[in-house]
């Protein structure tokens, strides 16, 4: 009966709702923006590259960025990507970058609303996200509250279980490792990370992303050069398998072009985050280079390219370029079967050492995620912190003993939510979203180094938290 109703609401969300919700807002953002994904693309590398300048009262752009890549990349991207080939055929791949594409400009609109409307904490750290800018922005705690709860269901539990199976399942498969051992071994060292709370969170982050992708992505590059010469036909398996023109192509087995979209979409979703809500939460923490709030929209759009259109394709790539040697297995056994087949035997303990390092960080960044919103139901007090962590540890546990398939479907459908919830929040708050982001454009196109200025808009008057934004009219005055 659980299977039946999952099943159900999966349907509804992904097969009609949120396909149409993801893409029609990803849309509208991109061209109420001007396409900005194209066209500012140089200017968040910019970004990116001067984002390590520590903030006084919040973390740096670059530990922001790193642990909502810690969160991002994790077992969407390896396993997820395997799992959406598995059941929907190559062009699932295709529809993974597609949403990634839109995805980046509605990553940019959350996470510059979340810069908007971040507070301080009891300890002066910056906190934000999509529960506050629903309470403030919209003047709907109602909304925040069922925000926050879809957020830690989500987060701080069902997702925490999806990448401890992913790690128990890729330890199991290549080092015949009881699960329970697995278990207990991620959540003794989740255990030490998140009980240091947001910043230890951050620093471990900070030093682990950028080895792990840098590494994965030389990887699969080694992979692709062994098998360059097959490129073409892969990459034109994945368009024809997208639009349903495998048969007149020659491909073996037929796919639906809607089971194609939708599992493409719930994984690209699902791995990059764009639209749900999720990395906005650790996008308000950070004290932004420069002082305005698009440019942490600017650094949360990079994060969703390199997320999918990087890490997502060089697991595609791997699976893809093996033919039919990835075949026999079902989610991360499915990369382990691959990236054997191109490099021998070691290439299993690799993609295994690979995924303990991207879900183990997935899950302390899922974490901190959930910590924010534990403190907004709380009304900003720590006292619920120690309790909900032993609960978060506890479906570490569980997840990595349960069964792969319904936790991979509880996901989906706590995603699906979130996800809902938040794209009928940021709809409503775009035209200031896009009124921020065009006044640091028109600073940056003047020769300026941006400030935000909230005189500039002043509906934010009665909205904002003081001391977090200046009014420089103020300032000049006095």
């Amino acid at each position: 009966m659980l299977e039946k109703i999952i099943n159900y609401l999966n349907g509804l969300l992904w097969g009609e709702l949120l396909v149409y919700g993801l893409v029609g807002a990803g849309l509208y953002f991109t061209i109420r923006l001007g396409f900005i994904q194209f066209t500012q693309f140089g200017h968040g590398l910019k970004l990116l590259a001067i984002s390590r300048r520590p903030g006084k009262n919040g973390l740096s752009s670059f530990q922001v960025f790193c642990t909502s890549m810690a969160a991002r990349v994790g077992a969407g991207n390896m396993a997820g990507v395997a799992f959406a080939i598995g059941v929907a055929g190559p062009g699932a791949v295709f529809w993974m970058w597609a949403i990634a594409v839109l995805g980046m400009a509605t990553a940019m609109i959350e996470s510059t609303l979340a810069q908007v409307y971040k507070v301080k904490d009891v300890d002066g750290q910056y906190r934000g996200g999509p529960s506050y800018y629903m309470e403030q922005g919209l003047g709907q705690r109602w909304m925040g509250v069922l925000f926050s709860v879809l957020l830690i269901i989500c987060f701080g539990l069902v997702f925490n279980a999806v990448q401890a199976n992913t790690i128990a399942g890729a330890m199991t498969a290549v080092f015949d490792v009881d699960p329970l051992y697995v278990g207990i071994l991620i959540t003794l060292f989740s255990g030490v990370v998140i009980m240091g709370g947001l910043r230890k969170v951050a620093k471990v982050s900070e030093f682990v992303v950028p080895f792990m992708a840098l590494v994965y992505i030389i990887m699969a590059f080694i992979v692709v050069l062994i098998n360059i010469e097959e490129l073409p036909r892969v990459f034109m398996l994945v368009i024809n398998s997208a639009f349903g023109w495998q048969e007149a192509a020659g491909g073996a087995i037929a796919y639906s072009v809607s089971q194609a979209m939708q599992a493409g979409i719930a994984r690209g979703l699902f791995s990059n985050e764009a639209g749900m809500g999720s990395a906005a939460n650790i996008a308000a923490s950070a004290s932004p280079n420069p002082n305005h709030p698009a440019s942490q929209g600017y650094i949360q759009m990079m994060g969703v390219f390199f997320d999918t259109i990087v890490i997502c394709t060089a697991t595609a790539a791997i699976i893809l370029l093996s033919g039919d040697a990835a075949g026999s297995g079902e989610g991360i056994g499915m990369t382990i079967n691959a990236l054997t087949f191109h490099v021998g035997s070691w290439g299993g303990a690799f993609i295994a050492f690979a995924i303990l390092l991207f879900c183990f960080t997935s899950i302390i960044a899922n974490y901190s995620y959930a910590e924010t919103n534990i403190m907004f139901l709380s009304g900003n007090s720590k006292k619920a912190l120690p309790l909900f962590r032993l609960v978060v540890l506890g479906m570490v546990m569980f997840g990595a003993m349960a069964k792969i398939g319904l936790v991979w479907d509880l996901a989906d459908v706590s995603m699906g939510l979130m996800a809902l919830v938040n794209i009928v929040a940021i709809m409503l708050l775009s035209g200031l979203a896009i009124r921020v982001i065009n006044d640091y454009r028109q600073q940056v196109k003047e020769g300026k180094d941006p400030v935000f200025d909230t005189s500039k808009f002043p509906e934010l008057a009665d909205q904002l938290e003081e001391q977090i934004w200046p009014d420089l009219s103020a300032s000049n005055k006095k």
